[in-house]
């Protein structure tokens, strides 16, 4: 059964979606699509493409580290940006985040994102080992 989670560490959704989601015995966690909003849900680094991906690489750290997880059990990215080019000169920012093996990661440009000053959405599945997971109390049942 699925789990949804919204860890209290960062923004508060506002829509129809979850911070992540949790399958099986917890161990395969979807992070749902990152943007650069700190906590209370202000954009970071308006304008600067490697302060967002700084940011929003910070709020999938987060989210994984609220269930016990850390970056290294990432498998998977997909990056959605608005200027690819500008997306391209990120890869230092990313290498400070993650090591080898690298997850797979797939690259997106899109014409926008919900709000015009974002630049980038990153999404994440990882897969975190069972003694390190904590399932979250907050965790609630998605179909029943």
């Amino acid at each position: 059964m699925a789990e949804s989670y919204d860890p209290p560490e960062v923004w508060a959704p506002f829509g129809a979606f979850s911070m992540a989601v949790l399958q099986g015995e917890g161990q395969v966690v979807h992070l749902k699509g990152q943007v650069a909003l700190d906590r209370a849900g202000a954009v970071v680094g308006e304008g600067d493409m490697q302060a967002q991906v700084r940011q929003v690489l910070e709020n999938v750290q987060t989210v994984l580290a609220s269930l016990g997880g850390r970056l290294s059990d990432v498998v998977s990215l997909v990056h959605y940006t608005t200027d690819i080019e500008a997306f391209m000169t990120s890869g230092a920012v990313r290498k400070a985040f993650f090591a080898p093996p690298y997850p797979v990661t797939t690259t997106i440009e899109v014409a926008r994102l919900y709000r015009p000053e974002l630049l980038v959405e990153i999404t994440a599945v990882a897969e975190i080992p069972r003694d390190r997971f904590r399932r979250p109390p907050e965790a609630r049942p998605m179909h029943g």
